[in-house]
């Protein structure tokens, strides 16, 4: 199943697997200029090269290496030849056979391996220069992409809501935080997030803020109670009302006890 809207100049194409009629989980690429940023699942693939056939497109960047941004590589290179490019780390995962969780294979669906080659700290098209920004805490081998003159920034998973109340294990809020706080630095007039998850925010500073607000905070809440005597699962449910139910639904990968170890790790 595929959507698409238009942002200015951005096509935002918003992919699922469709079960009984109906989208399971929505994730988004998107389209400026013949360049392609991420390129969705592996159930939708075919959709998406569907789509893209007869349109300008030239190449495309995946913000990292997980199944949910690489399903359509593999199909894009066999139809259109087309070059795929990556963070350096994301790179030789890319190229091997995913390992994934019941639920990533449901939701998902299994991702050909597929060859990309290290982003440069640049990305030129025919009409914009998108700097590569390192935004690592999600997962290591994560970029954003901002084209500065617009103030576009297609920042892949590092930013998805204000307030998470879970995170996978090998999520780093420290991490995170940096690289938010390194997106609202940066040297334009406006900042907009295209994201993952499909929302499109126009203030992106201040949602950027507020969520590091919001971790920060919850990290000063988790820290407090700790030194009180309080152990994790306690926290868990002073601060949460008790673990997620997305936990049992992500086979233990997405938990709020991963969120809470986390920022008790932070330095505030």
């Amino acid at each position: 199943m595929i959507e698409t809207a238009s942002f200015e100049e951005v096509t935002q194409i918003r992919m699922s697997r469709e079960i009984g009629g109906k989208p399971v989980y929505w994730v988004a690429a998107y389209l400026v200029d013949g360049l392609l940023i991420d390129t969705g699942c592996s159930f939708t693939a075919a959709e998406l090269a569907a789509f893209l056939d007869g349109r300008p497109f030239r190449q495309v960047v995946n913000t990292h290496f997980h199944e949910d941004h690489i399903g359509g590589n593999r199909l894009l290179q066999e139809k259109f030849g087309v070059g795929i490019f990556a963070p350096a780390d994301s790179v030789p995962r890319i190229a091997r056979e995913a390992k994934l969780f019941p639920y990533q294979e449901m939701v998902w669906g299994y991702p050909a391996p597929s060859e990309t080659r290290p982003l440069l700290a640049v990305i030129r098209t025919e009409r914009y220069t998108f700097d590569v920004i390192d935004t690592p805490g999600h997962s290591a081998g994560h970029a954003a992409l901002v084209e500065k003159s617009r103030g576009w920034c297609f920042s892949g998973d590092i930013f998805a809501r204000e307030k998470m109340k879970f995170i996978r294990p090998e999520e780093e809020m420290g991490e995170t935080v940096a690289s938010m706080k390194r997106l609202i630095a940066l040297p334009t007039d406006r900042l907009i997030l295209f994201t993952s998850v499909g929302r499109i925010v126009e203030d992106g500073r201040r949602a950027l803020q507020d969520c590091i607000q919001y971790i920060e905070d919850l990290s000063r809440q988790a820290k407090a109670l700790e030194k009180n005597g309080r152990g994790v699962p306690d926290i868990i449910r002073e601060l949460f009302g008790g673990e997620h139910a997305f936990a049992a639904l992500s086979n233990g990968q997405y938990t709020t006890e991963n969120l809470v170890r986390s920022v008790l790790k932070m330095e505030v």
